[in-house]
């Protein structure tokens, strides 16, 4: 089977569903509080996960939670998708990250992470590469373990998928260690001109961009169009599902053209993780 291995974040997603996202010192109301497993990482297992069974690709998961009842959680559900979670270390006495999300009646999302455990994660977590085809990397977890971990996956031929969200400035060498960047439209704006062969620029409803290789024409995928119900998370399945057709032997291309549709499921429900793709949802999808 091929590997796909997530290094990132691990959190317990705190969700408010409001009519509207409030001013600056304003007041509205919302929805009761719901806790559920979330974590850019995880979501980004869960997704590929269940996305990769039917294709023959394994997931693992490498991040860290505290020794809590939130870490308990989002443990067992990246688990319960199928993915392995024996790279997960458990840290006593830390919290683990929390995002609190803000959903409005039209499914778009305002989200403040507080990293916990996540902040903890070091290169010396790292498992070896030698038998990943494929790493995901996102910035919910220190730049210095990113930079490591894209540093190791190179030195032992893994395509290295990086997506700079949340936004942050990073090391040129980090972008020069990356086979693959996906980045929304924001945050391409905010990069500027590094140069980095391959990269996917997604657009929401306007579907994405690619670019396949240094100097090649951008092509333009279409999205489906779906009734959105929450974007918490819909840019994690994207990119789990670039990953998995990566892996399974797809161009960038063809990987997009997949990631757009499980992305439009995503959006089809409301939380940060994808739910299990039955028959009905592979067959509507195009999955």
């Amino acid at each position: 089977m091929s590997r796909v291995l997530v290094v990132g974040s691990l959190n317990a997603d705190l969700v408010v569903r409001t009519e509207r996202f409030p001013g600056a010192g304003e007041t509205v109301a919302g929805s009761d509080l719901v806790v559920g497993p979330g974590g850019k990482g995880a979501n980004q297992a869960v997704a590929a996960a269940r996305l990769g069974a039917a294709a023959g690709v394994a997931v693992e998961m490498v991040g860290a939670t505290g020794d809590d009842d939130h870490g308990r959680t989002v443990r067992d559900a990246v688990a319960a998708a199928g993915a392995g979670v024996s790279r997960v270390a458990v840290r006593a006495g830390a919290a683990t990250g929390t995002a609190v999300i803000t959903v409005d009646a039209a499914g778009d999302n305002t989200i403040v992470v507080s990293p916990g455990a996540n902040a903890s994660l070091a290169a010396a977590d790292l498992p070896s590469f030698d038998d990943v085809a494929v790493l995901t990397l996102s910035l919910e977890i220190p730049t210095a373990t990113v930079l490591a971990a894209a540093r190791a996956a190179r030195a032992a031929g893994t395509t290295v998928l990086l997506n700079l969200s949340p936004y942050a400035e990073v090391p040129g060498e980090l972008l020069d260690a990356t086979d693959v960047l996906v980045v929304n439209e924001h945050e391409a704006a905010l990069l500027g001109g590094h140069p980095v062969p391959r990269s996917v620029v997604t657009r929401g409803a306007a579907g994405c961009e690619v670019r396949d290789g240094r100097g090649a024409t951008v092509s333009t995928v279409e999205a489906m169009a779906v009734r959105p119900v929450d974007t918490t998370g819909s840019g994690d399945a994207f990119l789990a599902a670039v990953a998995v057709r990566l892996a399974a032997g797809d161009d960038l291309l063809g990987a997009a053209r997949y990631a757009v549709r499980a992305g439009a499921l995503a959006v089809t429900v409301a939380g940060a993780q994808l739910p299990a793709v039955g028959d009905d949802e592979r067959t509507r999808f195009g999955l």
